[in-house]
Parts: structure tokens; sequence; C-alpha cells
């Protein structure tokens, strides 16, 4: 693990994988909003790098999937185009990063939530513009995929 998140996990900060998913890095008037609102959400960006994902990255990283409806579709919307991978932290940034980006399914975000990042953005269950850890373990098997050097 590199110093940098040694001292954050010290400080009691919590660390979570973020993806801006390919839709939003195709509009680069979306990226700089999506980067004002994590940081107004008290998350702070660690680390961050643009991404392009061949089919076995992406079939790697969404294994757990594999027998699922879904899997192929996600897959390929997944290594449609570059997208951003974050390191986000704060004492409770799994939470605070998926309650700013809102339900996986965009419609109910609209209705539930629409102030979420998924409500704004989102296009279908498929493609809804957005990633979070969903626990300590996720996140550190998710960050150590996209951002190795740092573990």
């Amino acid at each position: 693990m590199t110093s940098n998140l040694r001292q954050l996990l010290k400080t009691n900060s919590q660390i979570t994988l973020a993806l801006l998913k390919p839709d939003i890095c195709a509009n680069p008037a979306l990226v700089p909003k999506i980067r004002q609102a994590i940081l107004t959400k008290n998350l702070n960006i660690v680390q961050e790098r643009s991404v392009i994902w061949s089919l076995s990255d992406a079939q790697r990283f969404y294994a757990e999937h594999q027998h699922k409806f879904f899997y192929e579709r996600l897959c390929g919307y997944m290594t449609s185009g570059p997208f951003i991978a974050m390191i986000l932290a704060s004492p409770t940034a799994i939470r605070d990063w998926r309650a700013l980006i809102g339900p996986t399914h965009p419609v109910r975000a609209r209705i539930h939530q629409p102030d979420t990042l998924r409500a704004l953005y989102g296009l279908t269950d498929t493609r809804n513009s957005f990633h979070g850890s969903d626990s300590d373990k996720s996140a550190e098997k998710e960050i150590q995929f996209f951002f190795p050097e740092a573990f």
C-alpha cells in the first residue's frame, strides 16, 4: 500500500473505487461537473486515471456476473470508450459515494432520488454511468484491479 493510502487509513478515512463510465466521459463537459459534485460532498479524489479496456479486461472485472443476463451487454458498454477510475476517500467514502450516485436503475433514481448523479446522467440499468464499491472488501479488490501500485 502506498504511503498516501496508508496515511488516509490511519486518519480513519475509508477508500472506495469510483468509476465514471464511458457515457459520462464521452461528454467532456460532464467530467468537471462530476468532479465538483464529488468535492462538494467532501470526498477526496486520492488518485485517478483514464482507462480504455479490452474485452478481456471487462470480463475479468465483471467475472462474478458472467452467468447473468446483462453480462455481455455490460462488458460491451464498458469497452465502448474511455472511462475514469478514481480512488475516493472520506471517513465514510463508500456510503457517501453510493449516496451521491444513487440507485442502480436511473429511472428509479429519477423517481425516488432525483438529485443523484444516476438520476441526472444515467441512461439505463446497464448504462447507469457510475460504479461504486459496496463494501471495504470490494473496495480493496476493485482498487487493486485499477491501481495495483496502490497496494
